[in-house]
C-alpha cells in the first residue's frame, strides 16, 4: 500500500469535535467531507497495519449518501470495507468486535435535528477522538493519503447483535414493557428483542424514519418522553424505555410515570455490580448527581467523577478497569460481562433482568435514592466559536473565591453549602450546558441565580428556567 500526496481537502473547522465529527448536511458537512474523512481514517488504519473497517449508518435521510462517500474514501486508502448497513451505533461497535475488524465508522447524527449528520469512530476496539480526530484534518489538509483499492463486503450483524444482547438476560418474573424507538435506528433491534423476551411488550415508532415524524429522539428532553409516559399508564406497564436516534442513549419511565435519569440508572445497576465486585471503580460524568457518587461509596465502590463524552468515559474505563460507567445524558457503559461501550439496548436488557429478578416495582429502586432537588440539563445557545472562551471567562471570574469549591475537569462544577451547579461547553452542539442540585427549593433558586449571573456575565441571553 503506497502513500502519496493527492488533492487536499479542508474540513469546516466546526465539525472536527472532541469525540466525534458532526455538522449540518449541505452547510458544514458534504459528501466530499465524508470521502476525505474515509480516506484519512483509512490512512491511519493502514499505518497501523490494519486492513478491514466496518461501516454502519443510522436512519437519517442523508446517511446513505454520506456512508457511500465514506466507503469510497476508505477504499481509496486500500481498506477493505465491511458494510454493516443500517443499524444503531452500538451494533456497529459490536460489529468491530464480532467481525474482528481493524476499526469502525458509524455514520450518525445521534440525537441532533434531522439536518445534522456525522461520524463516530473506533480504531481497533478503542475510541477514536481528540488529537486523532484533529489528525484527520491534518492528513486531508496536506493530501497525505494512503492509496490503494479496497473491496466492499456486505456484513449484516443485527441477528448476531440481538443474540448477544439476549445472552445476558436472566429469567425472572414477566414484565410489561413499553418501548419507544422514536423512529430512530433501534427499531429493528427492539422489535426483535421484544419478540424474544418474556413478558408483554409494546413497541412505539419502530419504523426507521430520518424525519422523526412523531417526536425528536432525545430521551434527556422531558417533552420527548410524554408519549411514552402516557403509553405506560394506558398499558399499566411496569416501565417504559426510550432511545435516542442512534441507540447509544437510554431513557426510562417507571410505572408511576416518573423519569429515571442516567445517573439514577447507574446507581441502580451499581447495586448488582458492586455486590459482585466490591471495591470496583464506577465512573460518572460531571453532570451526575452527588447522590450517585455518595451511593457508589455506600455500596463499597470507588466513585470517580470524569469529563462528559462517550469516548472520554470509555478511555477512562479502560485505564481504571471500571466495570460500570454512565452519564447524565443516558450513555451507559458496561464492562461487566460486556465490551465497555455505550449500548442502550444492552442497558435495557440488563435493567429488565435486574428488575425481573426482584419482586419490587421500578419506582422502589428509584426511591432507594435520597431525594434532592435538581434541574434537568439546561441549554443556553452559544456560538460554536464562542462557547469554550465563554467557559474560560467563567472560570476566571471564580478564581480566588473562598465561599465555593470549583472542579474544572470539564467546565466548572461549583460546590457550596447550598449544593452545586455546573456550566460547561457542549462538545456536540452550539450551546452551554448547565445543571443545579440542592437540598431545598430555596437553595436551588440561589444556585440557579448563580448560573444566570454567570451566563449573563459572558454576554449571553438567559431564558426562563
Amino acid at each position: 500500500m503506497a502513500e502519496s500526496v493527492s488533492s487536499s481537502h479542508r474540513f469546516d473547522p466546526t465539525i472536527l469535535r472532541e469525540y466525534d465529527v458532526r455538522g449540518i448536511v449541505g452547510s458544514t458537512l458534504h459528501a466530499a467531507d465524508a470521502h476525505a474523512l474515509g480516506h484519512a481514517f483509512g490512512t491511519i488504519v493502514a499505518e497501523g497495519g490494519g486492513r478491514r473497517v466496518a461501516v454502519g449508518r443510522d436512519g437519517r435521510i442523508s446517511s446513505p449518501e454520506i456512508a457511500a462517500a465514506t466507503i469510497e474514501g476508505l477504499q481509496a486508502a486500500g481498506i477493505d470495507v465491511l458494510d454493516v448497513g443500517g443499524c444503531p451505533t452500538p451494533a456497529l461497535y459490536f460489529a468491530v468486535h464480532h467481525l474482528a475488524a481493524d476499526g469502525g465508522i458509524m455514520i450518525t447524527g445521534s440525537h441532533n435535528p434531522p439536518d445534522y449528520n456525522g461520524f463516530k469512530m473506533m480504531l481497533g476496539t478503542a475510541p477514536f477522538f481528540g488529537a486523532d480526530i484533529q489528525r484527520l484534518g491534518e492528513i486531508a489538509g496536506t493530501g497525505s493519503f494512503a492509496t490503494g483499492q479496497g473491496a466492499v463486503e456486505a456484513a449484516p450483524v443485527l441477528d448476531a447483535y440481538v443474540a448477544r444482547l439476549l445472552r445476558d438476560h436472566r429469567p425472572g418474573r414477566a414484565l410489561s414493557v413499553v418501548w419507544d424507538c422514536g423512529n430512530g435506528a433501534t427499531g429493528p433491534v427492539i422489535t426483535a428483542l421484544a419478540e424474544a423476551l418474556p413478558g408483554t411488550h409494546k413497541v412505539l415508532y419502530p419504523e426507521v424514519d430520518g424525519t422523526f415524524p412523531n417526536h425528536h429522539p432525545d430521551p434527556t428532553v422531558p417533552e420527548t418522553l410524554e408519549g411514552l409516559r402516557a403509553a405506560v399508564a394506558d398499558a399499566g406497564a411496569d416501565l417504559g424505555i426510550a432511545f435516542d436516534g442512534d441507540g447509544d442513549r437510554i431513557g426510562v419511565i417507571d410505572e408511576t410515570g416518573r423519569a429515571i435519569w442516567g445517573d439514577q440508572l447507574v446507581a441502580i445497576y451499581a447495586t448488582e455490580i458492586l455486590a459482585a465486585q466490591p471495591g470496583a471503580t464506577v465512573i460518572a460524568d460531571v453532570k451526575a448527581s452527588q447522590v450517585l457518587f455518595d451511593r457508589i461509596a455506600e455500596l463499597g465502590g470507588v466513585p470517580l467523577m470524569w469529563r462528559t463524552g462517550h469516548s472520554l468515559i470509555k478511555t477512562k474505563m479502560a485505564e481504571t478497569g471500571a466495570p460500570l460507567a454512565g452519564e447524565m445524558s443516558g450513555h451507559l457503559f458496561f464492562k461487566d460481562r460486556y465490551y465497555g461501550f455505550d449500548d442502550a439496548p444492552y442497558a435495557a436488557v440488563r435493567l429488565l433482568a435486574l428488575i425481573g429478578a426482584s419482586d419490587r416495582p421500578v419506582s422502589a429502586w428509584r426511591d432507594d435514592l435520597p431525594t434532592v432537588l435538581n434541574t434537568p440539563e439546561l441549554r443556553f445557545p452559544c456560538a460554536e466559536e464562542r462557547k469554550f472562551g465563554a467557559i474560560a471567562e467563567v472560570k476566571a471570574a471564580l478564581d480566588g473565591r473562598t465561599d465555593v469549591s470549583v472542579n474544572d475537569i470539564d467546565g466548572v462544577r461549583v460546590s457550596s453549602e447550598d449544593g452545586w451547579w455546573l456550566l460547561r461547553a457542549s462538545n456536540t452542539q452550539d450551546v452551554l450546558v448547565a445543571r443545579c442540585e440542592a437540598q431545598s427549593a430555596v437553595a436551588l433558586e440561589r444556585l440557579k441565580d448563580q448560573v444566570r449571573d454567570a451566563v449573563r456575565a459572558v454576554g449571553l441571553d438567559v431564558p426562563d428556567f
